[in-house]
This record gives C-alpha cells, sequence and structure tokens, in this order.
C-alpha cells in the first residue's frame, strides 16, 4: 500500500491517515476474497487494484472539490470510483447503485466492514431512479466509470443531478469522439459540457479522461426513458 500513498501524494496531493490505509488494505482484501467465489471485477492482482481501482477512482477529487457533496455512483460494480472517495472524503453522503445483485451485496458487505456513514446502497436501474422523486435532481454529483457510452450514459447521470450540479464520467483515451456524439443529448437533457481533463494512470501508461457535464436547467420529465431504451435507442 506504500506505493499507493506515494503515489496520492505525489500526483494528487492527497495525504492518507492510518485510519484510510487500513480501510484500504481491508477493502483490496475483501475484493480478493470475493472474487475467489464470485466475478466482481477482472483485476484481481494487489497493484493492479491499488493503481486501476484505487487510484484511478480517486483522480474524481480533481473535479469533486467539496467533501460534503451528495453523490451518485451508478453502475459501481465493485464499489468504484464512490467507496474511495468515502473512504478519503467521509462527509460524502453516498448512493451505490448497481443493476447486479452481487455486486451490491458486496458493497453492502464492504461498507459495514468499514462501518461507513450515509453509505445508501441500492440493487437497481438508473432509468428508474431517474424517475423516482426521492432520487430525481437531488445530487450534486452523479459519476459512473465504464458504464456506457456518453450518449448513453447521459441520459443515466443528468436526471438525477440537481440544477447547478455535475455528472462526472470517467472514460478512457478515445472520448472525443463519445463527446461529439452525446453534445445533443447533453443539451436534450439540461446540461452543458464544462471540462474534459486527461491525465495518465502512473505505472500504466494508460491514458483515462474526466468529462465533467455542468446541470444548467431542470431534465424534462420524459427522461429518462424506460429501462433498456436509452441502450437501444440512444439519444442523438
Amino acid at each position: 500500500m506504500i506505493i499507493l500513498e506515494e503515489m496520492l501524494v505525489d500526483l494528487l496531493g492527497i495525504q492518507l491517515t492510518r485510519k484510510q490505509v487500513d480501510a484500504f488494505c481491508i477493502y483490496e482484501r475483501m475484493l480478493q476474497d470475493w472474487n475467489k467465489r464470485t466475478n466482481l471485477t477482472a483485476i484481481h492482482e494487489a497493484q493492479e487494484i491499488r493503481i486501476k481501482h484505487f487510484y484511478d477512482s480517486l483522480t474524481c477529487l480533481k473535479l469533486i472539490g467539496d467533501s460534503k457533496s451528495t453523490l451518485i455512483d451508478i453502475g459501481c460494480g465493485a464499489g468504484f470510483p464512490g467507496i474511495p472517495l468515502k473512504i478519503v472524503q467521509e462527509n460524502i453522503r453516498l448512493v451505490l447503485v448497481d443493476a447486479v445483485r452481487k455486486k451490491t451485496e458486496f458493497c453492502s458487505a464492504l461498507a459495514a466492514e468499514l462501518d461507513l456513514k450515509d453509505v445508501v446502497i441500492l440493487h437497481e436501474r438508473a432509468e428508474t431512479l431517474g424517475q423516482n422523486p426521492a432520487y430525481r435532481e437531488k445530487f450534486d454529483w452523479a459519476v459512473a466509470r465504464a458504464v456506457a457510452p456518453l450518449p448513453i450514459l447521459t441520459e443515466y447521470l443528468l436526471p438525477l443531478v440537481r440544477p447547478g450540479g455535475a455528472a462526472l464520467a470517467q472514460k478512457g483515451r478515445s472520448v472525443q469522439t463519445e463527446i461529439e456524439q452525446s453534445q445533443n443529448a447533453i443539451r436534450l437533457l439540461g446540461g452543458k459540457l464544462q471540462e474534459v481533463l486527461e491525465f495518465e494512470l502512473p505505472m500504466t501508461h494508460e491514458i483515462r479522461s474526466l468529462v465533467k457535464i455542468r446541470k444548467i436547467t431542470p431534465t424534462p420529465k420524459i427522461y429518462p426513458r424506460k429501462a433498456g431504451i436509452p441502450v437501444k435507442k440512444p439519444l442523438s
């Protein structure tokens, strides 16, 4: 875990406490243990977990500054990026969402083991939550990592964001084409592209991008459409 700590200090300016280091050690161990029984992630080796999961998740802090934010993580998988963000900024009020039950079960077990407060874990579809008054336009941030192409992802995320908040998509190198294809969807859903931040993951030379979309106006009530429709008929 020392290499992770050094990278966080050198590249992100984050100094982990002993409690936070211990939390990441527990996270790593539980992820490896659960992966022996059920496929949560294709990444198994400790060093890859630390760089491609933990460090990569925490790069969101380059754009997420307020530690008291409300944040919803769509398609959270094994908790990325939401739980690493919660470990480092414990005042975040976090909702984790995934449509795969084994993944939400892992997140629930991990949150209990780490005694994380103000964390809600939902086995649900993003399209359903986006039409639920309890979640629609309630969040400062809606984030997603490797979930769907941007024209689809904007329909998952923006309906959940309050006007003045933002959606944050973690993407790879080839993001410009997705941005061009999603311009109309962003506008229809009440958003505006604000920032694209590109960087390289340490020790891997893999390119990552953070795409920040500011929520300008309320999303029309017809969005998101019913479950499965955004994938079959992306907004264009």
